[in-house]
Protein backbone atom coordinates (compact mmCIF):
# COMPACT_ATOMS: atom_id res chain seq x y z
CA UNK A 1 0.00 0.00 0.00
CA UNK A 2 2.86 2.36 0.83
CA UNK A 3 4.40 1.65 -2.58
CA UNK A 4 1.05 2.38 -4.20
CA UNK A 5 0.73 5.77 -2.51
CA UNK A 6 4.35 6.62 -3.36
CA UNK A 7 3.79 5.73 -7.03
CA UNK A 8 0.64 7.84 -7.24
CA UNK A 9 2.43 10.76 -5.58
CA UNK A 10 5.36 10.49 -7.98
CA UNK A 11 3.09 10.58 -11.01
CA UNK A 12 1.10 13.49 -9.56
CA UNK A 13 4.26 15.47 -8.89
CA UNK A 14 5.47 14.73 -12.43
CA UNK A 15 2.23 16.12 -13.86
CA UNK A 16 2.47 19.18 -11.61
CA UNK A 17 5.92 19.96 -13.01
CA UNK A 18 4.30 21.20 -16.21
CA UNK A 19 3.06 24.77 -16.12
CA UNK A 20 -0.07 25.85 -17.97
CA UNK A 21 2.19 27.61 -20.47
CA UNK A 22 4.10 24.35 -21.12
CA UNK A 23 0.92 22.39 -21.75
CA UNK A 24 -0.43 24.96 -24.15
CA UNK A 25 2.92 25.30 -25.91
CA UNK A 26 2.95 21.53 -26.54
CA UNK A 27 -0.67 21.69 -27.70
CA UNK A 28 0.23 24.54 -30.08
CA UNK A 29 3.17 22.58 -31.52
CA UNK A 30 1.09 19.46 -32.09
CA UNK A 31 -1.68 21.57 -33.62
CA UNK A 32 0.87 23.03 -36.05
CA UNK A 33 2.01 19.51 -36.94
CA UNK A 34 -1.60 18.64 -37.79
CA UNK A 35 -1.85 21.89 -39.78
CA UNK A 36 1.17 20.96 -41.90
CA UNK A 37 -0.16 17.42 -42.34
CA UNK A 38 -3.54 18.62 -43.64
CA UNK A 39 -1.94 21.30 -45.84
CA UNK A 40 0.49 18.83 -47.43
CA UNK A 41 -2.38 16.41 -47.98
CA UNK A 42 -4.91 18.99 -49.15
CA UNK A 43 -2.75 20.86 -51.66
CA UNK A 44 -3.14 18.00 -54.13
CA UNK A 45 -6.90 18.55 -54.40
CA UNK A 46 -6.34 22.27 -55.04
CA UNK A 47 -4.08 21.56 -58.03
CA UNK A 48 -5.74 18.30 -59.11
CA UNK A 49 -7.17 19.72 -62.33
CA UNK A 50 -3.87 21.12 -63.75
CA UNK A 51 -2.08 17.89 -62.74
CA UNK A 52 -4.74 15.80 -64.51
CA UNK A 53 -4.47 17.91 -67.65
CA UNK A 54 -0.64 18.01 -67.73
CA UNK A 55 -0.27 14.26 -67.32
CA UNK A 56 -3.34 13.44 -69.49
CA UNK A 57 -5.05 11.43 -66.73
CA UNK A 58 -8.59 10.16 -66.55
CA UNK A 59 -10.67 11.01 -63.48
CA UNK A 60 -10.00 7.53 -62.04
CA UNK A 61 -6.25 7.78 -62.70
CA UNK A 62 -6.10 11.22 -61.07
CA UNK A 63 -7.67 9.77 -57.92
CA UNK A 64 -5.28 6.80 -58.01
CA UNK A 65 -2.04 8.76 -58.46
CA UNK A 66 -2.87 11.54 -56.01
CA UNK A 67 -5.13 10.16 -53.29
CA UNK A 68 -5.11 6.37 -53.32
CA UNK A 69 -1.30 6.14 -53.48
CA UNK A 70 -0.96 8.27 -50.35
CA UNK A 71 -3.85 6.57 -48.60
CA UNK A 72 -2.62 3.00 -49.07
CA UNK A 73 0.72 3.69 -47.43
CA UNK A 74 -0.76 6.01 -44.82
CA UNK A 75 -3.03 3.26 -43.53
CA UNK A 76 -0.40 0.52 -44.00
CA UNK A 77 2.30 2.35 -42.07
CA UNK A 78 -0.05 3.79 -39.45
CA UNK A 79 -0.26 0.68 -37.27
CA UNK A 80 3.47 -0.13 -37.05
CA UNK A 81 4.30 3.54 -36.50
CA UNK A 82 1.75 3.83 -33.69
CA UNK A 83 2.92 0.55 -32.16
CA UNK A 84 6.45 2.04 -32.16
CA UNK A 85 5.16 5.27 -30.61
CA UNK A 86 3.46 3.34 -27.79
CA UNK A 87 6.82 1.76 -26.89
CA UNK A 88 9.45 4.40 -27.60
CA UNK A 89 9.95 8.17 -27.40
CA UNK A 90 6.87 9.63 -29.09
CA UNK A 91 8.45 13.04 -29.59
CA UNK A 92 11.30 11.56 -31.66
CA UNK A 93 8.93 9.42 -33.74
CA UNK A 94 6.84 12.53 -34.43
CA UNK A 95 9.80 14.73 -35.43
CA UNK A 96 11.28 12.10 -37.75
CA UNK A 97 7.94 11.42 -39.44
CA UNK A 98 7.32 15.15 -39.94
CA UNK A 99 10.72 15.66 -41.55
CA UNK A 100 10.18 12.72 -43.91
CA UNK A 101 6.77 13.78 -45.20
CA UNK A 102 7.88 17.41 -45.59
CA UNK A 103 10.81 16.36 -47.79
CA UNK A 104 8.52 14.12 -49.85
CA UNK A 105 6.06 17.00 -50.30
CA UNK A 106 8.78 19.07 -51.95
CA UNK A 107 9.61 16.12 -54.21
CA UNK A 108 6.00 16.17 -55.48
CA UNK A 109 6.87 19.53 -57.00
CA UNK A 110 9.66 18.11 -59.16
CA UNK A 111 7.76 15.05 -60.43
CA UNK A 112 8.07 14.65 -64.19
CA UNK A 113 5.78 11.67 -64.72
CA UNK A 114 2.64 10.31 -63.03
CA UNK A 115 4.77 7.51 -61.51
CA UNK A 116 7.21 10.04 -60.01
CA UNK A 117 4.29 11.88 -58.46
CA UNK A 118 2.79 8.65 -57.15
CA UNK A 119 6.04 7.61 -55.44
CA UNK A 120 6.38 11.04 -53.85
CA UNK A 121 2.80 10.81 -52.57
CA UNK A 122 3.61 7.37 -51.16
CA UNK A 123 6.45 9.01 -49.22
CA UNK A 124 4.11 11.71 -47.93
CA UNK A 125 1.62 9.09 -46.76
CA UNK A 126 4.27 6.93 -45.11
CA UNK A 127 5.60 9.92 -43.16
CA UNK A 128 2.19 11.26 -42.17
CA UNK A 129 1.37 7.88 -40.65
CA UNK A 130 3.73 8.82 -37.80
CA UNK A 131 2.13 12.20 -37.15
CA UNK A 132 -1.36 12.22 -35.63
CA UNK A 133 -1.17 9.11 -33.36
CA UNK A 134 1.93 10.30 -31.43
CA UNK A 135 0.45 13.81 -31.24
CA UNK A 136 -2.73 12.52 -29.63
CA UNK A 137 -0.86 10.23 -27.23
CA UNK A 138 1.37 13.15 -26.15
CA UNK A 139 -1.64 15.43 -25.62
CA UNK A 140 -3.27 12.76 -23.43
CA UNK A 141 -0.25 12.93 -21.10
CA UNK A 142 -0.28 16.73 -20.90
CA UNK A 143 -4.03 17.11 -20.24
CA UNK A 144 -6.22 15.13 -17.79
CA UNK A 145 -9.25 13.16 -19.09
CA UNK A 146 -11.71 15.93 -18.19
CA UNK A 147 -9.82 18.36 -20.44
CA UNK A 148 -8.90 16.06 -23.31
CA UNK A 149 -11.98 16.74 -25.45
CA UNK A 150 -11.20 20.46 -25.28
CA UNK A 151 -7.47 19.89 -25.94
CA UNK A 152 -7.97 17.54 -28.88
CA UNK A 153 -10.52 19.93 -30.39
CA UNK A 154 -7.95 22.75 -30.19
CA UNK A 155 -5.51 20.29 -31.79
CA UNK A 156 -8.10 19.72 -34.51
CA UNK A 157 -7.97 23.44 -35.30
CA UNK A 158 -5.05 22.34 -37.48
CA UNK A 159 -7.57 20.89 -39.94
CA UNK A 160 -9.19 24.18 -41.06
CA UNK A 161 -5.86 26.01 -40.85
CA UNK A 162 -4.20 23.31 -42.96
CA UNK A 163 -7.06 23.28 -45.44
CA UNK A 164 -6.76 27.06 -45.74
CA UNK A 165 -3.03 26.81 -46.39
CA UNK A 166 -3.54 24.00 -48.86
CA UNK A 167 -6.29 25.84 -50.70
CA UNK A 168 -5.69 29.59 -50.48
CA UNK A 169 -1.90 29.76 -50.37
CA UNK A 170 -1.44 26.81 -52.69
CA UNK A 171 -4.15 28.11 -55.02
CA UNK A 172 -2.57 31.55 -55.27
CA UNK A 173 0.90 30.08 -55.81
CA UNK A 174 -0.42 27.69 -58.46
CA UNK A 175 -2.23 30.51 -60.25
CA UNK A 176 0.92 32.62 -60.38
CA UNK A 177 3.80 30.12 -60.50
CA UNK A 178 2.27 26.79 -61.52
CA UNK A 179 1.20 23.77 -59.49
CA UNK A 180 4.75 22.56 -58.84
CA UNK A 181 5.67 25.68 -56.90
CA UNK A 182 2.84 25.04 -54.44
CA UNK A 183 4.45 21.78 -53.30
CA UNK A 184 7.90 23.33 -53.04
CA UNK A 185 6.66 26.15 -50.79
CA UNK A 186 4.49 23.97 -48.51
CA UNK A 187 7.25 21.43 -47.84
CA UNK A 188 9.60 23.81 -46.02
CA UNK A 189 7.60 24.71 -42.83
CA UNK A 190 7.50 21.08 -41.72
CA UNK A 191 11.29 20.85 -41.56
CA UNK A 192 11.47 23.93 -39.33
CA UNK A 193 8.73 22.54 -37.09
CA UNK A 194 10.49 19.17 -36.78
CA UNK A 195 13.60 20.92 -35.46
CA UNK A 196 11.49 22.90 -32.94
CA UNK A 197 9.94 19.69 -31.63
CA UNK A 198 13.31 18.06 -31.03
CA UNK A 199 14.78 21.14 -29.38
CA UNK A 200 11.88 22.38 -27.24
CA UNK A 201 9.35 19.59 -26.53
CA UNK A 202 9.77 17.18 -23.59
CA UNK A 203 8.49 13.61 -23.81
CA UNK A 204 5.92 13.27 -20.97
CA UNK A 205 5.64 10.29 -18.66
CA UNK A 206 3.19 7.84 -20.19
CA UNK A 207 -0.23 7.56 -18.50
CA UNK A 208 0.57 10.03 -15.72
CA UNK A 209 -2.99 11.40 -15.56
CA UNK A 210 -4.66 8.00 -15.52
CA UNK A 211 -6.03 6.53 -12.27
CA UNK A 212 -4.37 3.25 -13.26
CA UNK A 213 -1.96 2.15 -15.95
CA UNK A 214 -0.81 -1.24 -17.14
CA UNK A 215 2.39 -2.57 -15.61
CA UNK A 216 3.44 -4.02 -18.96
CA UNK A 217 3.41 -2.96 -22.60
CA UNK A 218 0.43 -4.78 -24.16
CA UNK A 219 1.13 -6.74 -27.32
CA UNK A 220 -0.44 -5.65 -30.58
CA UNK A 221 -2.74 -8.68 -30.49
CA UNK A 222 -3.86 -7.86 -26.94
CA UNK A 223 -4.59 -4.28 -27.98
CA UNK A 224 -6.66 -5.42 -30.96
CA UNK A 225 -8.64 -7.89 -28.84
CA UNK A 226 -9.39 -5.23 -26.24
CA UNK A 227 -10.37 -2.76 -28.95
CA UNK A 228 -12.74 -5.26 -30.55
CA UNK A 229 -14.68 -5.46 -27.28
CA UNK A 230 -15.09 -1.67 -27.01
CA UNK A 231 -18.31 -1.41 -29.03
CA UNK A 232 -18.88 2.26 -28.31
CA UNK A 233 -15.35 3.09 -29.42
CA UNK A 234 -15.83 1.08 -32.62
CA UNK A 235 -18.98 3.05 -33.43
CA UNK A 236 -17.08 6.29 -32.81
CA UNK A 237 -14.32 5.08 -35.15
CA UNK A 238 -16.87 4.23 -37.82
CA UNK A 239 -18.54 7.61 -37.35
CA UNK A 240 -15.14 9.25 -37.79
CA UNK A 241 -14.47 7.15 -40.89
CA UNK A 242 -17.80 7.78 -42.60
CA UNK A 243 -17.61 11.48 -41.71
CA UNK A 244 -14.25 11.58 -43.49
CA UNK A 245 -15.73 9.75 -46.49
CA UNK A 246 -18.64 12.20 -46.60
CA UNK A 247 -16.99 15.51 -45.79
CA UNK A 248 -13.42 15.23 -47.01
CA UNK A 249 -14.44 12.96 -49.89
CA UNK A 250 -16.67 15.74 -51.21
CA UNK A 251 -14.08 18.45 -50.53
CA UNK A 252 -11.40 16.42 -52.34
CA UNK A 253 -13.11 17.04 -55.69
CA UNK A 254 -14.83 20.35 -54.91
CA UNK A 255 -12.09 22.67 -56.30
CA UNK A 256 -12.11 20.74 -59.59
CA UNK A 257 -15.93 20.75 -59.58
CA UNK A 258 -16.06 24.53 -59.08
CA UNK A 259 -13.47 25.27 -61.76
CA UNK A 260 -15.04 22.89 -64.26
CA UNK A 261 -18.67 23.85 -63.62
CA UNK A 262 -18.28 27.60 -63.41
CA UNK A 263 -15.36 27.93 -65.86
CA UNK A 264 -12.78 29.29 -63.41
CA UNK A 265 -8.99 29.23 -63.76
CA UNK A 266 -6.48 26.91 -62.08
CA UNK A 267 -6.48 27.30 -58.31
CA UNK A 268 -9.67 29.40 -58.30
CA UNK A 269 -11.71 26.70 -56.59
CA UNK A 270 -9.23 26.55 -53.74
CA UNK A 271 -9.24 30.33 -53.37
CA UNK A 272 -13.06 30.34 -53.18
CA UNK A 273 -13.01 27.65 -50.49
CA UNK A 274 -10.19 29.13 -48.44
CA UNK A 275 -12.22 31.66 -46.36
CA UNK A 276 -14.81 28.96 -45.67
CA UNK A 277 -12.08 26.71 -44.28
CA UNK A 278 -10.37 29.49 -42.35
CA UNK A 279 -13.34 31.40 -40.95
CA UNK A 280 -16.08 28.79 -40.97
CA UNK A 281 -13.89 25.81 -40.13
CA UNK A 282 -11.84 27.53 -37.46
CA UNK A 283 -14.95 29.14 -35.99
CA UNK A 284 -16.79 25.83 -35.84
CA UNK A 285 -13.76 24.18 -34.22
CA UNK A 286 -13.39 26.87 -31.56
CA UNK A 287 -17.11 26.81 -30.75
CA UNK A 288 -16.92 23.03 -30.43
CA UNK A 289 -13.90 23.32 -28.11
CA UNK A 290 -15.85 25.74 -25.93
CA UNK A 291 -18.92 23.50 -25.90
CA UNK A 292 -17.16 20.23 -25.03
CA UNK A 293 -15.15 22.04 -22.35
CA UNK A 294 -18.38 23.18 -20.68
CA UNK A 295 -19.76 21.18 -17.76
CA UNK A 296 -22.96 20.50 -19.70
CA UNK A 297 -20.88 18.23 -21.94
CA UNK A 298 -19.02 16.46 -19.14
CA UNK A 299 -21.23 13.50 -20.02
CA UNK A 300 -19.71 12.14 -23.27
CA UNK A 301 -23.13 10.96 -24.41
CA UNK A 302 -24.08 14.60 -24.97
CA UNK A 303 -21.01 15.04 -27.15
CA UNK A 304 -22.18 12.13 -29.27
CA UNK A 305 -25.66 13.65 -29.59
CA UNK A 306 -24.08 16.91 -30.74
CA UNK A 307 -22.07 15.07 -33.38
CA UNK A 308 -25.04 13.02 -34.56
CA UNK A 309 -27.41 15.98 -34.93
CA UNK A 310 -24.88 18.38 -36.48
CA UNK A 311 -23.75 15.79 -39.04
CA UNK A 312 -27.32 14.86 -39.99
CA UNK A 313 -28.37 18.49 -40.47
CA UNK A 314 -25.21 19.37 -42.44
CA UNK A 315 -25.90 16.53 -44.89
CA UNK A 316 -28.71 18.60 -46.45
CA UNK A 317 -26.56 21.54 -47.66
CA UNK A 318 -23.78 19.07 -48.58
CA UNK A 319 -26.17 17.59 -51.16
CA UNK A 320 -27.64 20.86 -52.42
CA UNK A 321 -24.21 22.45 -52.96
CA UNK A 322 -23.65 20.06 -55.88
CA UNK A 323 -27.28 19.94 -57.00
CA UNK A 324 -27.73 23.65 -57.67
CA UNK A 325 -26.50 25.37 -60.82
CA UNK A 326 -26.40 28.78 -59.16
CA UNK A 327 -22.87 29.73 -57.98
CA UNK A 328 -24.24 32.02 -55.25
CA UNK A 329 -26.45 29.27 -53.83
CA UNK A 330 -23.58 26.79 -54.08
CA UNK A 331 -21.32 29.13 -52.11
CA UNK A 332 -23.98 29.58 -49.43
CA UNK A 333 -24.44 25.81 -49.14
CA UNK A 334 -20.67 25.33 -48.81
CA UNK A 335 -20.64 27.87 -45.97
CA UNK A 336 -23.26 25.74 -44.19
CA UNK A 337 -21.67 22.37 -45.00
CA UNK A 338 -17.89 22.81 -44.83
CA UNK A 339 -17.66 24.04 -41.20
CA UNK A 340 -19.51 20.88 -40.10
CA UNK A 341 -16.70 18.63 -41.33
CA UNK A 342 -14.49 20.07 -38.59
CA UNK A 343 -16.89 19.53 -35.69
CA UNK A 344 -16.26 15.82 -35.24
CA UNK A 345 -12.45 15.61 -35.38
CA UNK A 346 -11.39 16.73 -31.90
CA UNK A 347 -14.28 15.14 -29.94
CA UNK A 348 -13.89 11.78 -31.68
CA UNK A 349 -10.14 11.73 -30.97
CA UNK A 350 -10.88 12.33 -27.27
CA UNK A 351 -13.63 9.70 -27.15
CA UNK A 352 -11.35 7.11 -28.77
CA UNK A 353 -8.50 7.91 -26.36
CA UNK A 354 -10.73 7.76 -23.30
CA UNK A 355 -11.83 4.28 -24.39
CA UNK A 356 -8.23 3.00 -24.35
CA UNK A 357 -5.75 2.19 -21.57
CA UNK A 358 -2.63 4.39 -21.61
CA UNK A 359 -0.43 1.81 -23.33
CA UNK A 360 -2.86 1.38 -26.21
CA UNK A 361 -3.74 4.96 -27.12
CA UNK A 362 -1.51 5.49 -30.16
CA UNK A 363 -2.73 2.20 -31.67
CA UNK A 364 -6.39 3.10 -30.97
CA UNK A 365 -5.90 6.45 -32.70
CA UNK A 366 -4.02 4.76 -35.56
CA UNK A 367 -6.89 2.32 -36.14
CA UNK A 368 -9.40 5.20 -36.07
CA UNK A 369 -7.27 7.06 -38.61
CA UNK A 370 -6.86 3.89 -40.68
CA UNK A 371 -10.64 3.61 -40.98
CA UNK A 372 -11.01 7.33 -41.70
CA UNK A 373 -8.29 7.43 -44.32
CA UNK A 374 -9.30 4.22 -46.08
CA UNK A 375 -12.64 5.93 -46.68
CA UNK A 376 -11.22 9.40 -47.29
CA UNK A 377 -8.01 8.80 -49.25
CA UNK A 378 -8.72 5.48 -50.93
CA UNK A 379 -12.46 4.86 -51.30
CA UNK A 380 -13.62 8.43 -52.00
CA UNK A 381 -11.07 9.41 -54.73
CA UNK A 382 -11.36 6.06 -56.48
CA UNK A 383 -15.15 5.73 -56.30
CA UNK A 384 -15.93 9.34 -57.20
CA UNK A 385 -13.39 9.25 -60.02
CA UNK A 386 -14.71 5.92 -61.33
CA UNK A 387 -18.31 7.12 -61.17
CA UNK A 388 -17.44 10.33 -63.01
CA UNK A 389 -15.62 8.38 -65.72
CA UNK A 390 -18.57 5.97 -65.98
CA UNK A 391 -21.13 8.74 -66.37
CA UNK A 392 -18.99 10.56 -68.95
CA UNK A 393 -17.83 7.55 -70.96
CA UNK A 394 -14.19 8.18 -70.00
CA UNK A 395 -14.18 11.89 -70.86
CA UNK A 396 -14.73 13.76 -67.56
CA UNK A 397 -17.20 16.62 -67.61
CA UNK A 398 -18.76 18.95 -65.05
CA UNK A 399 -22.02 16.98 -65.22
CA UNK A 400 -20.38 13.60 -64.64
CA UNK A 401 -18.49 14.90 -61.58
CA UNK A 402 -21.69 16.50 -60.26
CA UNK A 403 -23.55 13.16 -60.40
CA UNK A 404 -20.70 11.36 -58.65
CA UNK A 405 -20.64 13.91 -55.81
CA UNK A 406 -24.43 13.78 -55.43
CA UNK A 407 -24.18 10.03 -54.85
CA UNK A 408 -21.56 10.55 -52.13
CA UNK A 409 -23.32 13.40 -50.28
CA UNK A 410 -26.02 11.37 -48.40
CA UNK A 411 -23.38 9.30 -46.58
CA UNK A 412 -23.43 12.00 -43.88
CA UNK A 413 -26.57 10.32 -42.53
CA UNK A 414 -24.64 7.04 -42.21
CA UNK A 415 -22.03 8.78 -40.05
CA UNK A 416 -24.74 10.33 -37.86
CA UNK A 417 -26.16 6.85 -37.23
CA UNK A 418 -22.84 5.58 -35.81
CA UNK A 419 -22.53 8.53 -33.39
CA UNK A 420 -26.07 7.83 -32.20
CA UNK A 421 -25.34 4.13 -31.64
CA UNK A 422 -22.06 4.79 -29.81
CA UNK A 423 -23.95 6.58 -27.03
CA UNK A 424 -25.49 3.29 -25.88
CA UNK A 425 -22.14 1.56 -25.21
CA UNK A 426 -19.99 4.18 -23.44
CA UNK A 427 -20.70 2.98 -19.88
CA UNK A 428 -19.74 -0.60 -20.72
CA UNK A 429 -16.55 0.59 -22.42
CA UNK A 430 -15.51 2.56 -19.31
CA UNK A 431 -16.20 -0.41 -17.03
CA UNK A 432 -14.12 -2.66 -19.27
CA UNK A 433 -11.06 -0.39 -18.88
CA UNK A 434 -11.35 -0.57 -15.07
CA UNK A 435 -11.69 -4.36 -15.19
CA UNK A 436 -8.69 -4.64 -17.51
CA UNK A 437 -6.38 -2.59 -15.29
CA UNK A 438 -7.43 -4.46 -12.16
CA UNK A 439 -6.89 -7.79 -13.88
CA UNK A 440 -3.39 -6.66 -14.78
CA UNK A 441 -2.55 -6.16 -11.08
CA UNK A 442 -2.12 -2.43 -11.16
CA UNK A 443 -0.22 -0.85 -8.25
CA UNK A 444 -3.28 1.24 -7.45
CA UNK A 445 -6.98 0.95 -7.98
Amino acid sequence: MTGTVRTIAARYDDAQDDTTLTRWYVLALTMLVYTVSIADRYVISTVLEPIRLEFHLSETEAGLFTGVALGLFYVTMGLPMSWLADRTNRRNVLAAALAIWSIMTTLCGVARTPMHLMFARIGVGSGEAGGTPPCNAIIADYFPPSRRAMATTIFALGAPLGAWLGSDIAGRIAAGQGWRAAFLVLGVPGLVLAALIVLTMREPRRGRYDPAIADHAPSFGETVRFMAAQRGSLHVMMGLGISALWGWGLIWFTPAFIERTYHMGDGSGGVLLSPIHLIGGAGATLITAWLVGHRLFADPRRILRLLSLSTAFATIPSFYAYFTHDPAVMTLMLWLFVPAIYLYVGPTFALVQNAAPAGMRAVFIAVALLIANVFNLIVAPWVVGALSDHFSGGHPTASSLRLALLILAPTGLWAAFHYWRAEHHLAADAARIVAYTRHRNQPYD
